[in-house]
């Protein structure tokens, strides 16, 4: 009998996989916990400060957006490690930088909407 392409089993070997690709992004990169401990304290503060929902769906959105390009940036940065080894290729540093890239922009776009959000609630404090 043919196995079906879809069913239950892998629909939990397809979850199985994902976290441990996320387990993965954790244990070997000490950015995306950065990025954690940031998201946990941007959450955190819009619940003291009582931000508005917009606000704290834009960081929420923020951080659905910024934590899974880390993983992406992890997971090109083993393709390419992979595919070149030692060689360090200029095509390999060219996908390692421009993965890189996308992520710190978005990184930046992050913080300066943080900071747009939080900053009048930390001024309200003095």
């Amino acid at each position: 009998m043919r196995e079906s392409k879809y069913g239950f089993r892998k629909l939990v070997s397809s979850f199985d996989y994902a976290f441990q690709g996320i387990k993965y992004g954790f244990t070997v990169g000490q950015n995306i916990i950065i990025m954690t401990f940031f998201a946990i304290t941007a959450v955190v503060l819009g619940f003291v400060f009582k931000i508005k929902t917009l606000e704290m769906l834009v960081i929420l959105l923020l951080i659905g957006i910024i934590v899974p390009l880390e993983l992406l940036n992890t997971a090109i940065e083993a393709v390419v490690d992979l595919h070149d080894g030692d060689k360090r290729s200029k095509y390999g540093k060219i996908a390692k930088d421009c993965s890189a890239g996308a992520l710190t922009v978005a990184s930046i776009i992050a913080l300066i909407i943080g900071i747009i959000i939080f900053l009048p609630h930390i001024i309200d404090l003095f």
